[in-house]
């Protein structure tokens, strides 16, 4: 719908890539609906990873021993946070809707976006015990995670060597999103596109374009450990 923000957090060095793709094909089906859509490109962008004493500017709370939790939630409390921090966190705030789309690197997100939530999602800024998970402070937000396996969808079942693909969307959209008060809409994944056919991924573009067309009207799933491991 027209005047909804999106806010794209992509993790991928190729643009040619299906991820480039997948990325590419979500900012014009969304901007063609009349949303607003930025992207961080993470790569691109030469995001730090790394939580360090960098992301605090001027003097520490407590400069005898370094705690990076505890100076981050100050920091953000005061404003003084480091800037790169401080305009992710405005793209978060602005946005309804919140897609990350990445290849999947053993079982969870590259070590980019993992830093991206590290640092981004400080205290005081996406949560602030008690206020977590139902009452963590984005709520009123969705979140989607859209990404590729090396591994195939017989891999990823429920008895398949792998497991599960729901056993490891636990940690990213339980343990971080909904951990943040964020709605978390069904993962859109594209399984071992690197053993397809150019056919079978310009399928999976196309599904992906048709989904997009009526993701304002999904529910968010179940956030709860049955969806996950029942």
């Amino acid at each position: 719908p027209p005047g909804r923000k999106v806010l794209i957090v992509y993790a991928h060095q190729e643009p040619k890539s299906l991820n480039g793709s997948l990325k590419r094909v979500a900012v014009e089906e969304l901007s063609k609906q009349g949303c607003s859509v930025t992207v961080s490109d993470l790569y691109a962008m030469q995001f730090e990873p790394r939580a360090t004493r960098n992301d605090i500017v001027g003097c520490l709370h407590n400069s005898e021993e370094f705690n990076y939790g505890v100076e981050t939630w100050e920091a953000y409390k005061r404003g003084g946070l480091s800037s790169d921090l401080i305009e992710e966190q405005k793209k978060v705030q602005e946005a309804d809707l919140l897609i990350f789309q990445f290849p999947l690197y053993w079982f969870s997100m590259p070590a980019i976006m993992k830093g991206w939530m590290d640092r981004v999602l400080v205290q005081g800024f996406a949560h602030e015990f008690p206020n977590c998970y139902d009452s963590g402070l984005l709520k009123n937000k969705l979140a989607l995670f859209s990404f590729t396996t090396g591994g195939s969808r017989e891999m990823f079942a429920k008895g398949g060597i792998s497991g599960d693909i729901r056993y490891l969307l636990w940690p990213m959209q339980h343990g971080i999103m909904h951990f943040c008060g964020v709605k978390v809409l069904a993962p859109h994944i594209c399984f071992a596109p690197e053993y397809v056919s150019e056919e079978k991924r310009k399928e999976m573009l196309t599904a992906w374009a048709q989904r997009l067309k009526t993701l304002w009207k999904e529910e968010p799933i179940n956030c709860s450990p049955e969806w996950y491991f029942k």
